[in-house]
């Protein structure tokens, strides 16, 4: 039986110099290859005049351009955050988000197909979890949102359903500057496959994500965090903290079971010990569970002495989960808190999407 064909989208530009070194073609095919794939965005061997027949024959033969066909795609009744259900080979399917915010868009990517952590208020994690994503399938979120970027807003590609919403601004939208993963999945939890992907995903020659670019959220995945550490990697580290008890957030997360609070502490230090750099805390703010005085207090004492800055995210729905998102007041005096007594920078997260379950712990895949 033969070997299954190679996605390109695995490869980063050295792995596929390699292959096609070991078919007996030059680097300079590699390269024109490579540009195809990631500055020309082409979707199709025949989109590439100038790479020989000869070498899109061996390619045609052996390798696949992993394009996620779009099953759906969603646009937010205001216009700025279009969601996409994305089909893989073998019949399963992930969501990714574009966002566009002033002076910048930002692609929010999946890292696996459900996911085995079970945040109580998230709806990836009440799904569970199926299996994870390759690199390439990592890296195809990334390249369809620059794809579609090239287009006229508002556009739809042919034979694409659209569910309704109001009409996108009719501008150019940027190119694609920014990538979160944040999408369906724990990174951490498909650690190498996540850093295959973001190593394509900066460089150079391609799309050129600045590391300053590229957020990788975990729930606290600890050997991660300290993989991280060690190998001193320079994208942003989010980590999703949402209580400062580890009473209160095994209730919120069942991986602080495995990974204790004072454990993932501990890797947080080491963290930013090694790298220097601070860790963007999440928090999500659900009325009356993790909102109050006391809990501003307690986060501020858990990372006064960390650099760190705290991202507070009002819960968004999800059919699995009862709680409400915390009133503005309530936040600004959570926020008021971390600044004034413990010199924490904080921001309230941005909302984006909410109406089309588009928003931070809205993304699965049943019913689209």
């Amino acid at each position: 039986m033969p070997p299954p064909p190679i996605n390109l989208y695995d490869l980063t530009r050295g792995e596929l110099g390699q292959l096609l070194g070991r078919w007996g073609f030059s680097s300079v095919h590699a390269a024109r290859l490579w540009n195809y794939l990631y500055l020309e965005l082409a979707d199709s061997l025949a989109a590439m005049p100038e790479v020989p027949a000869k070498v899109r024959a061996r390619l045609a033969a052996e390798t696949l351009i992993g394009r996620l066909p779009t099953a759906l795609e969603t646009d937010s009744a205001d216009g700025f955050t279009r969601k996409y259900l994305l089909a893989l080979a073998d019949g399963e399917r992930i969501e990714t988000v574009l966002m566009r915010f002033t002076g910048r868009v930002t692609a929010c990517v999946s890292s696996q197909v459900g996911c085995a952590m079970g945040c109580v208020f998230c709806a990836t994690g009440q799904m569970g979890y199926t299996r994870h994503l390759t690199p390439g399938e990592i890296v195809a979120q990334a390249v369809h949102v620059a794809r579609a970027l090239r287009t006229v807003a508002g556009v739809a590609d042919p034979g694409v359903q659209r569910k309704p919403g109001s009409a996108t601004p009719a501008t150019t939208i940027p190119r694609l500057r920014n990538v979160v993963l944040m999408g369906m999945g724990e990174p951490l939890h498909n650690y190498d496959a996540v850093m295959q992907a973001v190593d394509i995903l900066r460089d150079s020659n391609g799309l050129a994500l600045g590391a300053e670019r590229i957020t990788v959220s975990t729930v606290g995945v600890v050997p991660g965090i300290l993989r991280l550490a060690a190998e001193k990697r320079p994208m942003h580290l989010a980590v999703s903290l949402h209580a400062a008890t580890q009473e209160e957030r095994a209730a919120l997360v069942p991986a602080a079971k495995k990974w204790p609070l004072d454990e993932l502490m501990a890797a947080c230090r080491t963290y930013s010990t090694a790298t220097g750099r601070r860790i963007f805390y999440e928090w999500t703010l659900i009325e009356g569970k993790n909102d109050s005085v006391e809990n501003a207090r307690a986060v501020g004492r858990l990372l006064q002495d960390l650099p760190a800055q705290v991202n507070l995210i009002p819960l968004n729905p999800t059919a699995g989960y009862g709680g409400a998102p915390t009133r503005s007041e309530a936040a600004k005096r959570f926020q008021q808190i971390l600044a004034h007594e413990f010199a924490l920078p904080s921001t309230v997260r941005q909302r984006r999407g909410i109406d089309i379950a588009a928003g931070c712990g809205q993304l699965a895949v049943a019913g689209g």
